[in-house]
C-alpha cells in the first residue's frame, strides 16, 4: 500500500475545487491527537450541497479513483456515506454527509488545521474526536475506539476541555462508553 499523503492530497484538492467543507475524522484524526495505528481507510467528514456533490463527482479522475454515482447521492440524500476506492494506492476513503444533528454542525465548524502526512488539511479536534469515538464504540462494542480515546487523552491529558466533551456525552448518552474510556482497558 501507498503512503497516505498522495490520496490525501488528491481529496482536498477534489474537495476544496467542488467547495466542499471537510474534514479529516476517524483513524486518522485519532492518530494526530493520540497514538497512531494501521489503517487502511481514512475517514472525512463532508457536508456538500447537492450541486457541489455532483461538481465533486464529475471531477473524480475515473483512472484513479472508484466512486458509484448513484450512491454518492443516495447519501447525500440519507446523510449517511459512500466510499471512494484509489484504485492504484489501495486507499478506501469514506465520504461522511455531515448529520443533522447540533453535535454534528459544532464538529465540523470547531475543525483545526493540521499537517498529515505532509499535506495541510483540516482535522477534527481532540474532543470532537473523542466523541465520535465513543459513539462509534457504542455502535460496535468496539474495544480498539475507546483505546484510540485512551490514547488521545494519554497525550493530550489537561489540555483536553473536559468539560466540552462531558456535555456532549451527557447529550449523547455516551456515558458508559466515557467511563470505560477513562478506566485501565481489562
Amino acid at each position: 500500500m501507498t503512503p497516505a499523503g498522495p490520496i490525501l492530497a488528491q481529496m482536498l484538492a477534489l474537495l476544496e475545487r467542488a467547495g466542499i467543507p471537510f474534514m479529516v475524522a476517524g483513524s486518522f484524526a485519532s492518530g494526530h491527537h493520540g497514538v497512531p495505528r494501521m489503517t487502511r481507510d481514512l475517514d472525512l467528514v463532508i457536508d456538500p450541497t447537492r450541486d457541489q456533490l455532483v461538481a465533486f463527482l464529475d471531477a473524480v479522475p475515473v483512472d484513479a479513483l472508484y466512486v458509484d454515482r448513484r450512491a454518492a447521492l443516495e447519501a447525500l440524500g440519507e446523510r449517511s456515506m459512500f466510499n471512494v476506492i484509489d484504485l492504484h494506492g489501495g486507499w478506501k476513503v469514506d465520504l461522511i454527509v455531515r448529520k443533522a444533528r447540533a453535535f454534528s454542525r459544532e464538529e465540523l465548524a470547531r475543525r483545526q488545521p493540521a499537517v498529515l502526512e505532509g499535506v495541510q488539511l483540516p482535522v477534527a479536534t481532540a474532543e470532537d474526536t473523542i466523541v465520535a469515538k465513543l459513539e462509534w464504540a457504542r455502535r460496535g462494542r468496539s474495544e480498539r475506539q475507546l483505546d484510540d480515546v485512551r490514547g488521545i487523552i494519554g497525550l493530550q491529558g489537561t489540555a483536553l476541555d473536559r468539560a466540552y466533551i462531558e456535555r456532549w456525552v451527557a447529550e449523547l448518552g455516551l456515558g458508559a462508553e466515557w467511563r470505560a474510556a477513562q478506566a485501565e482497558p481489562g
